[in-house]
């Protein structure tokens, strides 16, 4: 064959690759030789200015919202008065505006030019409100703070998830997601230091030292919340400071080459999108995600609560309590993190899961038979605490992962992630009341229900991967000129991830 012939079969290639993916032939040129080392290169650009201040933001949500576990064990319940199921109803009040506020504010996000004016401006809300814990005087105005802290905080997560599938492609966003969810993992451990020093504070201004936790945790997060309109990254095009012209065409290209940006037409400049949300909501694989959701909020959000409870319970004095909660928490975040490579490496989500799910049932499983013993099996109950965080950490980064790539166009994209999150954090109301005081040091109703939950959600996971692949191999066996003649192109566009051309990732 000529070089005449094998540029012409080129050219027809890169016409019908264009007919596709909605690009020029001339813009498929520039992608397929963008330069990998500049590629690499741009990518590791955006890594260290947009993923450390997911983190930090992050580590601050879920000390925020945690950090009165540690409060409670240096006397926040005895100086408020507060029975036991106050504090599971302060606890559990939380997920209620949390989880209505999710779909929201994604949707709020999508629309925003400038998605760091909508993230700074709620970083700085609810650190307001974290501070104005550290002034309640009774049972209810704990309940309002806690409200309100709900409602601050519930798009920041969902955001965030957001924001990662707008910078990185399908196969790229597990490792960035676990990178700063892994923060989650490192708020525990931070909060029990934090708590300890800061509780050292007590008497100071008059004031005990749970109340400085609050004031000093909510004062730190307000000045995080300005940070981010000044260097949370927005978009390519608004990025001319750090990027140059052909490396902002390139990301701009390659998300518009990726099937599912293109599937499912863009309306976000059209008023609300009905038929979106309705394809959400009637979509049934997020109902699968989200029970594998709960297999990590159910036991994480009971576990970040009651945790310092169960090591005092050991026989440890508070302060060594607090400490001793920081080895479980870092353990989880090297998990997390670990877990997010190998599955972003394979590309194969499913077992990136389902294993640490079954070292979260092996945790349970330890802690519910030998924890009403505690005091004579303190090294086994140790251990598995660490091993039950080792286990949860991974799940939510990869269950995110593993939604976003198969929730096709923007609009669909930015309301699916948040209705799964919504859903699945509406586990962390279960979550707040497992735990009761009654039933220490054995907690058969918050070790039991932890382990249930756990195996339905790796249930749920295993089932989620085998329907994939069988819709994934009917698919395959659809004849493209079938296609074509039963469907125009703007109707497949509309069905995205229903659409017969389209695969769901694994």
């Amino acid at each position: 064959m000529s070089l005449k012939d094998e540029e012409h079969i080129e050219v027809k290639h890169l016409e019908a690759t264009a007919v596709s993916t909605g690009l020029s032939p001339e813009d498929l040129l520039f992608l397929r030789d963008f330069p990998q080392e500049r590629r690499k290169a741009v990518l590791w650009k955006i890594d260290v200015r947009l993923v450390p201040l997911l983190a930090l933001v992050y580590l601050f949500s879920f000390i925020d919202r945690a950090n009165i576990g540690n409060a409670n064990i240096e006397g926040l319940s005895e100086d408020l008065n507060l029975s036991d199921s106050e504090y599971n109803t302060c606890l559990a009040v939380f997920f209620i505006p949390y989880v209505l506020f999710e779909v929201p504010s994604n949707y709020i996000l999508n629309r925003f030019k400038r998605p760091s004016r909508w993230m700074g401006s709620i970083t700085m809300a609810w650190g307001v409100v974290m501070t104005m814990a550290g002034m309640v005087r009774n049972f209810t105005g704990l309940l309002i703070v806690r409200i309100f802290l709900g409602v601050t905080e519930a798009g920041f997560f969902p955001g965030a998830v957001l924001i990662v599938s707008k910078w990185y492609l399908p196969s790229e966003t597990q490792t960035r997601i676990a990178t700063f969810y892994s923060a989650s993992a490192l708020a525990g451990a931070f909060s029990g230091l934090l708590a300890a020093g800061i509780a050292e504070m007590d008497g100071i201004g008059g004031l005990e030292g749970w109340r400085w936790i609050f004031l000093l945790e909510g004062i730190m997060t307000v000045l995080i919340g300005v940070l981010c309109f000044f260097c949370l990254l927005d978009s390519p095009a608004l990025s001319t400071s750090w990027l140059d012209p052909d490396e902002i065409r390139y990301l701009e290209l390659r998300q518009q080459a990726d099937p599912s940006r293109r599937s499912a037409q863009d309306t976000k400049n059209k008023g609300f999108d009905k038929d979106a949300l309705i394809s959400v909501v009637t979509d049934w694989q997020i109902y699968l995600q989200a029970v594998i959701y709960w297999s990590n909020t159910i036991p994480n959000n009971a576990l970040k609560f009651t945790m310092p409870k169960i090591i005092q319970n050991m026989g440890f004095d508070t302060t060594r309590a607090q400490l001793l909660t920081v080895p479980p928490y870092f353990a989880g975040a090297f998990s997390a993190f670990g877990s997010a490579l190998f599955a972003d490496r394979f590309t194969w989500r499913m077992p990136f899961i389902a294993i640490p799910q079954l070292l979260v049932v092996i945790a349970y499983a330890v802690l519910f038979g030998l924890a009403g013993d505690i005091q004579n099996n303190i090294g086994a109950c140790y251990f598995a605490v660490v091993l039950a965080c080792i286990g949860l950490y991974p799940i939510n980064p990869g269950g995110n992962a593993w939604t976003l790539n198969n929730l096709a166009g923007p609009t669909k994209r930015a309301m699916g992630i948040a209705y799964m999150v919504c859903l699945g954090n509406s586990g962390g109301v279960v979550g707040s009341y497992i735990y009761r005081d009654s039933e220490s040091p054995k907690y058969p109703t918050g070790f039991g229900t932890s382990l249930g939950v756990v195996v339905a959600g790796f249930a749920s996971c295993l089932v989620l991967d085998a329907v994939y692949k069988l819709i994934n191999m009917r698919r395959e066996k659809i004849d493209m000129d079938e296609i074509m003649d039963r469907y125009t192109q703007d109707e497949l566009d509309r069905l995205g991830d229903r659409s017969p051309l389209f695969r769901y990732g694994l």
